[in-house]
């Protein structure tokens, strides 16, 4: 997976999981709150794992 897609899916999963989180709290779903947050966590994975490979193909790349 490319670092694009890496960052698209990532935000994708953050604002997914917000949206979790805040429909578990709207309804009192602990456990559904706590998913969001594994979501959105795995989001923001995704976002940095992204700008990492940004990072290296930098570096490759002015070498």
């Amino acid at each position: 997976m490319g670092s694009t897609s890496d960052k698209v899916k990532g935000n994708a999963n953050e604002v997914a999981g917000k949206a979790r989180q805040a429909l578990g709290k709207a309804v009192d779903n602990h456990e559904e709150q706590a998913k969001g947050k594994v979501q959105e966590t795995k989001g923001k994975a995704q976002v940095a794992k992204g700008q990492v490979k940004d990072a290296v193909k930098n570096v490759v790349d002015k070498t």
